[in-house]
């Protein structure tokens, strides 16, 4: 074990892009016109009742006969309706989960990713049409475009299964230019798809989303999503992994009780690693609901269906998952899973309701908080909405 940290430390001094981890704590810039979290409409007492015993029941029922570990939060209109923290940060230790504790969201770090884009779009600093190859010279496939990066109609091959197959050195840590580099100087070996064609869920194209956002910011992309979400909406306990945040991150655990180990791949950032906790990403909820830290327009393209090559209501936006119901009526999501860890971000748009499960120990029954959509609305799906 001391020779574990002994390496984690010396990669943190020497890798290279360790510099990012170092986030300059500017004064963020203020939002317009007032602040992005307003308050949202009261819960009837009926309401919260019928919301409260359906979060409870489907907690003891799914969660804690499986024994989870993680957290749990259930909100109707920004106000939460039912918490829940169980287990330790580290399972042979003392430290139980709490509201502070934050925990790795796993792909669920893509939607910050992605409305960081978006709000660079919002800015007029790209254009979501221009082709990944303007802001990232050098990139060498035609017709991949920023917004088939981000619904996943790129093409690519996903970088965390091919980047091993094809000879990279386990021992190396990967960065996000190396995943750059590797598409590059590999393009005649890899496999690629015709770019718009279809849906492939890639990492690889959020790898490459946070690299454009360090491009056209002109700023470490977890300084970028600090300044311009994490501290104006008040997230305190959320942040981007760096290596020299090994110390701090909470580990993740099998369903065996056995800790995951580091990896090669755990330095990339963009399509994972985002720690958070579950009232955190409330606030971030809340201001994309209720606030105005997008333009209504920008948040109808981010959820907006793009993908219907097959038969289902399942869908993919610009960052979100989505299940779209013949009423017309939306479910925006986003699950993960990373390690251990299991996430689920789930947003019934039309009422209002919150669904937002995070766990730091191998729990497969935490993607069927689907069982629970039919308590806020006709939202019940037979469709997998497993990650």
């Amino acid at each position: 074990m001391k020779n574990f940290v002994y390496y984690i430390l010396l990669i943190s001094f020497f890798a290279p892009g360790c510099y990012y981890s170092t986030i300059k704590k500017n004064k963020p810039q203020p939002l317009p016109e007032k602040d992005s979290v307003v308050h949202a409409p009261v819960v009837s007492e009926a309401e919260f009742k019928r919301c409260y015993n359906a979060s409870e029941q489907f907690y003891k029922d799914i969660l804690e006969r499986s024994h989870f570990s993680g957290e749990f939060l259930v909100a109707k209109k920004g106000e939460i309706i039912f918490e829940k923290y169980a287990g330790y940060g580290h399972i042979n230790g003392k430290d139980s989960l709490n509201a502070n504790s934050a925990l790795h969201l796993a792909s669920v770090s893509k939607t910050f990713t992605a409305m960081a884009v978006l709000k660079l779009w919002e800015q007029g600093k790209l254009q979501i049409g221009d082709e990944a190859s303007v802001y990232l010279p050098g990139f060498p496939y035609e017709g991949v475009t920023v917004k088939t990066l981000l619904n996943h109609r790129s093409g690519l091959p996903n970088y965390v299964h091919v980047m091993e197959q094809l000879g990279w050195d386990r021992k190396k840590v990967v960065y996000n230019e190396d995943v750059l580099q590797f598409l590059v100087t590999n393009k005649d070996k890899l496999q690629v798809a015709r770019p718009d064609r279809s849906f492939h869920y890639c990492n690889t194209n959020y790898a490459l989303l946070a690299l454009i956002i360090e491009k056209v910011s002109g700023m470490p992309y977890p300084q970028f999503i600090y300044e311009n979400f994490f501290a104006p909406l008040g997230m305190t306990n959320s942040y981007v992994f760096t290596m020299s945040d090994s110390s701090r991150a909470l580990p993740s655990y099998n369903y065996k009780n056995k800790q995951e180990a580091f990896t090669f791949l755990d330095a990339v950032y963009g399509d994972k690693n985002i720690y958070s906790t579950v009232r955190d990403l409330l606030k971030w909820e809340t201001a994309l609901s209720y606030g105005n830290l997008f333009k209504q327009s920008t948040l109808d393209s981010a959820y907006a269906g793009y993908s219907y090559e097959k038969k289902g209501i399942k869908n993919y936006g610009l960052g979100w998952r989505m299940l779209e119901y013949p009423n017309n009526e939306k479910i925006i999501y986003h699950n993960g899973w990373w390690h251990g860890n299991n996430t689920v971000f789930a947003r019934i748009l039309k009422d209002s309701a919150t669904i937002i499960i995070l766990g730091n120990k191998y729990n497969r029954n935490i993607y069927m908080a689907k069982k629970l959509f039919p308590a806020f609305g006709d939202y019940a799906t037979d469709e997998d909405t497993e990650e």
